[in-house]
């Protein structure tokens, strides 16, 4: 009875507080607590940086400070860019309640935006290193802002606009590159087709030669050939460059590319012509990717990109490259951009994404060590660190190679160009699978708060996850990691001559012999850390060469045998893509900042024994590792 009264007090006391009024009190049940105090990490008085912040920025963004700050002031400005002012901040970021629709046609207003402000000016117009430097550091600026308008802008001036300045000849260049670069039509890749992506040499689609007309005719054979995923096709492009079997006199001269219009400049779809939406997806639904059949599209004679082979008006197949394999590698020139500002993103997201996750440790309290005593910071937890810096160190060697890949690739000549293919393939798969996995840790490190959208951290995991598989999926290019390298070292054997290139220098010279005491300083010497990749290297390239060279004595072909050694190959890549940044492009970098007094935690190791299990841990240890499996922590601060 006594319970029943008393529910029945509290019911009654609920609803006169409803029903009643009540005078207004200051008092609060609140009072401020360690827990609950708030304050930005960079006010805090305790930890002063103690290193000149603009020295590292220059250091890491590397080029073209100016010019990005610039392009940082214009996004600022606009409220297209969803403007915010918060505690005496301006901040900018998508809105993620819009539709996809909405997020399309926003894409292409903030494209205006910038195109009325010049920003676009000299991308496919300009020449030389510093106007490519120039487009390079716009482009990530506008990354790290919307990767929808990133992508949008990169099809339209990377790989359309590539498309026409690299494989065409002036004709093309006059005729359409300033077009492209005003936006005064909207341009499209139709690479990939519903049967085919990584394999672009067996793509279905068919052009053919008409000689009495002077045209070529493209045409969908099939369902597997309609082209897909293709941004910007499915409401704005205009034009787009289709890659197909060319066809003359019934003799197939393998892939090549062609400018074809898809609508005219109403907007309305050309004959012959289909069209349709690809869909929602789980990322960058500012970007409207769609399907393209072609039924016997006629196109004249000069829409074949012409500089590495052309087609004659009676129809003679002409071009200066006699050997097949070496023509279809000119035709996929215009992917190596596409993969190195791919890798360049994939660096600026990772480092946004533990920028969040680091400033959140350093604010965020959980448990106290005594009774009553304050809650401890976040990131003063080891395990909370172990989680965050390793990848953070990671992060700063990737910055510095992935500038060095930019310096090669504006810098490039035709003798450099297979040197760029790979390291630009290994870069694009490494960062960008190392992306998704900081990503992932970051949002764990943040809780709750790594889920909220506004955050940015959950969206930008939907947004970069594609990073994996287009412009090349990340597992078909680590294969052609390994077959260059066995090719470079079967020809170096056979003609018995030096390695030259692909970091491989280092065979040329004596086998490292390792210190049988291993000291703290030893273990800290970047002469013996160097050792490490390179003796790892050199014996697990040296074993595969040798397997592979064993099957195919006995009968097998070499991609037989390159399977049959599996997982080899993957072992020998990831040894390429650990030492060649190392030795390359981290060491002398870090050399040059002693003075920031920073830290460098070397983790690739470990890693490698968490990629292939007790197996991949059996081959990391049997590549002259011995006893040393891990080093941890290299320390430059001199």
């Amino acid at each position: 009875m006594d319970n029943d009264n008393r529910r029945a007090s509290r019911r009654t006391e609920v609803l006169s507080n409803h029903l009643l009024p009540r005078p207004h009190t200051t008092t609060t049940l609140l009072s401020p607590s360690n827990c609950l105090s708030y304050s930005p990490p960079e006010l805090s008085s305790s930890n002063p940086v103690s290193f000149d912040t603009s020295v590292m920025r220059s250091l890491l963004d590397g080029h073209n400070l100016d010019d990005r700050d610039w392009l940082f002031g214009l996004i600022v400005q606009s409220p297209l860019f969803n403007r915010q002012e918060r505690g005496g901040r301006v901040f900018v970021s998508v809105d993620y309640n819009h539709t996809m629709e909405q997020q399309r046609e926003e894409t292409m207003r903030r494209i205006g935006y910038l195109l009325d402000r010049g920003v676009f000016r000299g991308w496919l117009t300009g020449d030389g290193p510093q106007e490519e430097l120039r487009k390079l550091a716009l482009h990530e600026v506008i990354s790290m802002y919307d990767h929808s308008l990133a992508v949008k802008i990169g099809v339209h001036i990377f790989l359309w606009g590539g498309a026409v300045k690299f494989l065409g000849t002036k004709r093309h260049h006059d005729k359409w590159l300033r077009a492209t670069e005003n936006y005064e039509l909207k341009g499209c890749f139709a690479m990939t087709e519903l049967g085919h992506g990584s394999n672009v040499r067996g793509v279905e689609t068919v052009t053919t030669y008409d000689s009495r007309s002077g045209e070529f005719v493209i045409n969908t054979p099939c369902e597997s050939a309609q082209k897909y995923w293709i941004g910007g096709a499915a409401n704005h492009a205009t034009h787009t460059i289709v890659f197909s079997q060319l066809y003359i006199n019934g003799g197939n001269q393998g892939v090549h590319a062609f400018i074809c219009p898809i609508r005219d400049s109403s907007g309305n779809v050309c004959p012959n012509i289909r069209i349709a939406e690809c869909g929602h997806k789980i990322g960058l639904n500012g970007v409207d990717n769609g399907r393209i059949w072609f039924d016997n599209v006629r196109i004249p004679r000069e829409n074949l990109l012409n500089s590495v082979a052309d087609v004659s008006p009676r129809g003679e197949y002409l071009s200066s490259i006699k050997n097949v394999d070496q023509r279809f590698a000119a035709f996929l020139a215009p992917l190596t951009s596409g993969r190195v500002t791919i890798a360049s993103s994939a660096v600026y997201i990772s480092k946004i994404g533990l920028s969040i996750a680091i400033r959140y440790a350093l604010t965020r309290r959980a448990f106290s060590m005594t009774p009553n005593g304050p809650e401890v910071l976040l990131l003063d937890y080891p395990s909370h660190q172990q989680r965050l810096l390793p990848l953070l160190a990671k992060i700063y060697a990737m910055s510095f190679a992935g500038l060095e890949l930019k310096m090669m690739y504006v810098n490039r000549t035709p003798e450099s160009n297979k040197e760029i293919h790979i390291v630009s393939s290994a870069y694009k798969a490494t960062f960008t699978w190392n992306n998704m996995r900081t990503l992932q840790e970051c949002r764990e490190a943040c809780g709750g708060q790594g889920v909220k959208s506004e955050n940015r951290i959950g969206p930008f995991k939907g947004e970069f996850d594609v990073h994996s598989t287009f412009e090349g999926d990340n597992n078909v290019l680590m294969q052609q990691i390994s077959k260059a390298l066995l090719g470079e070292y079967i020809v170096c054997q056979t003609k018995k001559q030096p390695f030259r290139g692909l970091g491989l220098e280092h065979m040329n010279n004596p086998v490292p012999v390792l210190p049988s005491q291993l000291r703290s300083s030893i273990l800290r010497s970047s002469e013996f850390q160097l050792d490490l990749f390179h003796l790892r290297e050199r014996d697990l390239l040296g074993r595969f060469v040798a397997e592979v060279s064993q099957y195919q004595a006995q009968g097998e072909s070499k991609e037989s045998a390159f399977n049959l050694v599996s997982p080899l190959p993957c072992f020998v890549n990831y040894s390429f893509i650990d030492s060649l940044p190392y030795s390359l492009y981290v060491l002398p970098e870090l050399s040059s900042c002693r003075g920031l007094g920073q830290s460098f935690l070397r983790t690739s190791n470990t890693e490698n024994l968490h990629r292939g299990g007790v197996e991949g841990a059996s081959w990391f240890i049997e590549g002259c590792l011995g006893s040393v499996e891990v080093v941890i922590c290299l320390d430059f601060c001199g």
